[in-house]
């Protein structure tokens, strides 16, 4: 017999008799063999009623290793902003956050969990109340259940990822023998460390920090580096401007451990596809730009014979793979001294003939508009500018110094010649209006353009999908008529 009751099905099932012959009495169905009692048993089991949404729930893995360390604090985040972060986005801005549960109240750098309204964890990351990302995302539920012995565990979590991170730049090839040893090992929320920057050049590993944490977690940061890679030396780098603004102050001239590469003197080389550099510790960012790889390698296969001009060259990069692919000749142009002597250096030391290459101190766009009032053109033109947009606040100002210096640069380019333009700020990128801009400026220069390639950063230089804001480089291959 079936009954419904509070959503179960009940089912009863009667008594039987049956003959025992061996003790001349029946057996009921449903009771024991020692008992003559007549029962009926009850079996019970859900039923799901039709329309009716059944939620299964699983057990939180970060929440169940959180138990049994009681000071972790609980960040709840406000209705509707949930499913972003489940969704692999790593930085919770402070604006997403409803309330912290926690005593005492956690500080910059302390693992806290990332939890719904009910509390529910859903992701646990670093914490900083005094910067625009509150919580830095390590793990959402899903990835913990992968890897939960990485839960709450700086430690762990560092050694995982970054032997994540060198078997990437393996599988890319990266480093490869006598062809390229200069790469970006880590690369931030592209490989789940935001605020955390690695470089490696040869044997020497850069690490640049732009967040609280990763001041806070140095030394487990290195011991995971140095168990990860070879290296002879480590140089850190804080980006003290950004620091700033995570709440931190750090003094670099009160700090010698902070000075970056104290025991090397001099520069020291670096190979990438195939072309020799001497990097300098001492130089910019980390020592050496390594996301345009693959745009050098490209221009060097399309340079044979023309005559190439190489604005903002910095040490030299498209200047000497334009050289070695046989333009006939090169000419760069930067208003750093340091720069452009670490550019002539790399020319000696590729063997380029000193008359088919040499290097200008000027302000390129000082430099242009010179060279306009002289008619100079060229077969190619490479304008790699500094960031000019460092903040959405001065990306209109930046767009009007874009349009103008790509403007004079395609009126420079024989008809039918080649414009390589980039962009390295981050919110003219993540605008989408790079194009734009570029479209304009081929209007007020009376110039048609066709666009040939639109790149990035190298691959070694990581973009997590629910994080475009990582993007920052854009590289555009044009010709110009």
């Amino acid at each position: 017999m079936l009954s419904l009751k509070d959503g179960m099905m009940h089912c009863m099932r009667p008594a039987l008799s049956i003959p025992c012959f061996r003790h001349g009495q029946s057996l009921r169905m449903g009771s024991t063999w020692s008992s003559p009692r007549t029962r009926s048993r009850t079996y019970a089991f859900p039923v799901r009623a039709v329309g009716v949404h059944v939620k299964e729930t699983k057990e939180s893995v970060i929440g169940d290793i959180a138990k049994d360390r009681s000071k972790v604090a609980r960040v709840v985040l406000k209705k509707g902003k949930t499913q972003l972060f489940r969704s692999g986005n790593p930085m919770v801005y402070s604006g997403a956050i409803d309330r912290v549960v926690g005593r005492p109240p956690p500080v910059a750098g302390d693992l806290v969990m990332v939890t719904d309204g009910a509390e529910q964890p859903i992701a646990w990351g670093v914490y900083n109340p005094l910067s625009m990302f509150a919580v830095r995302i390590m793990q959402t539920e899903d990835e913990a259940r992968r890897e939960p012995e990485c839960v709450l565990n700086m430690e762990t979590l560092l050694q995982s990822r970054i032997e994540s991170a060198v078997k990437l730049r393996k599988l890319l090839g990266l480093p490869s023998t006598n062809h390229t040893n200069v790469f970006r090992l880590v690369n931030s929320e592209g490989d789940r460390l935001s605020g955390l920057i690695v470089d490696v050049l040869g044997e020497h590993v850069v690490v640049a920090s732009s967040a609280a944490w990763v001041e806070r977690h140095r030394a487990t940061i290195e011991v995971a580096i140095g168990q990860a890679i070879k290296t002879s030396q480590m140089s850190w780098r804080p980006s003290v401007e950004i620091l700033k603004e995570e709440g931190l102050q750090v003094d670099i001239s009160k700090d010698s451990s902070l000075e970056p590469a104290l025991d090397v003197v001099d520069d020291f080389e670096v190979v990438e596809n195939g072309v020799r550099y001497l990097a300098s510790l001492a130089g910019q960012k980390t020592g050496f730009y390594a996301d345009q790889r693959d745009s050098r390698l490209l221009l060097r296969s399309i340079t044979g014979g023309s005559t190439v001009l190489d604005l903002c060259c910095y040490s030299g990069g498209f200047a000497l793979n334009a050289a070695l692919g046989g333009a006939s000749h090169t000419i760069g142009v930067d208003s750093s001294a340091p720069a452009l002597e670490l550019a002539k250096a790399n020319a000696s030391l590729n063997q380029i003939d000193a008359n088919s290459i040499n290097f200008v101190k000027a302000d390129v766009g000082e430099y242009m508009k010179s060279a306009l009032s002289e008619g100079k053109l060229w077969d190619i033109v490479v304008l790699d500018p500094p960031k000019l947009a460092p903040n959405r606040k001065v990306l209109q100002r930046a767009t009007t110094r874009y349009r103008n210096l790509n403007s004079m640069a395609m009126r420079l380019i024989k008809p039918g010649g080649l414009l390589m333009t980039c962009s390295c700020s981050g919110a003219m990128t993540q605008s989408g209006n790079f194009l734009s801009v570029i479209q304009e400026a081929a209007l007020s220069a009376n110039r048609r353009v066709t666009q040939l390639r639109y790149a990035g950063a190298a691959p070694d230089h990581t973009i997590d999908p629910a994080y475009p804001e990582g993007t920052y480089l854009t590289n555009v291959l044009l010709r110009v008529q």
